[in-house]
C-alpha cells in the first residue's frame, strides 16, 4: 500500500509512485491510503498511480465511497467496543480494516472488538501488530488479512527488512497451524 494521507509520516509521492507501479509483477493488488481527503483527489491519485483499492482512513461515509465508484476499504478507528457498531452504516462493505484509534501508532485494541466486528464482513486486523504478536492475534480473531506499519519499523517511515521477514514469517506459520487445524 501507497500512503497518501496528507499528515501521515508514511506519505508517498503520487509522481514517484506512478513512475514505478509499472514495474511490480502482475497480480499485487496496490492500494492507496487516504484520509479525509476530496473525492476528486482521491480518483486522480488512484488513476495517476494506476491504484486497484482505496483504503479509507478518515471520515468518509457510505455516500463517499458510493460516489468514489471504485473498490474500497473503510477502516474503522476503534476506542470502545461500542465502535464496533460503526461498521453498520457501511452496507454495501463486505470488507473492513480495523484498528486503534491512532493508526499507524503501534497501540492495538482488545481483540474481542474484532471478533463482534466479524458479524459485519470480513475484517483485515491492524493495530499494533508486529513480529512478536502478530500470530497470537491471528490465533485469536482469524482475520481475512492482518496489516502492519510501525510494527516493522526502525523509525517512523522506515522499514527494517529483518522485521519485514519475521512478520511474513509468523504469518505464514501461524495460517499454517490454523489450516492444519482446520483439516484435522
Amino acid at each position: 500500500s501507497f500512503v497518501f494521507a496528507p499528515r501521515s509520516k508514511r506519505r508517498a509521492d503520487p509522481e514517484t509512485v506512478a513512475s514505478f507501479v509499472g514495474e511490480l509483477p502482475p497480480f499485487v493488488t496496490l492500494v492507496g491510503v487516504f484520509q479525509d481527503q476530496p473525492l476528486s483527489e482521491v480518483r486522480e491519485v488512484m488513476r495517476e498511480c494506476r491504484l486497484h483499492v482505496a483504503q479509507l482512513h478518515g471520515l468518509e461515509d457510505a455516500r463517499f465511497i458510493d460516489e468514489l465508484g471504485l473498490p474500497a476499504l473503510k477502516a474503522i478507528s476503534l476506542t470502545t467496543g461500542a465502535d464496533v457498531e460503526r461498521l453498520t452504516k457501511f452496507p454495501g462493505q463486505s470488507f473492513f480494516l480495523l484498528d486503534s484509534s491512532t493508526g499507524g501508532s503501534g497501540k492495538g485494541f482488545e481483540r474481542s472488538w474484532a471478533l463482534a466486528a466479524m458479524r459485519h464482513g470480513q475484517i483485515i486486523l491492524a493495530g499494533g501488530l508486529n513480529p512478536q504478536n502478530v500470530a497470537e492475534a491471528i490465533r485469536a480473531v482469524r482475520p481475512w488479512a492482518v496489516d502492519t506499519a510501525s510494527g516493522v519499523e526502525t523509525s517512523p517511515g522506515i522499514k527494517d527488512s529483518e522485521k519485514v521477514h519475521a512478520f511474513i514469517r509468523r504469518v505464514r506459520e501461524a495460517d499454517s497451524k490454523l489450516l492444519r487445524h482446520d483439516f484435522q
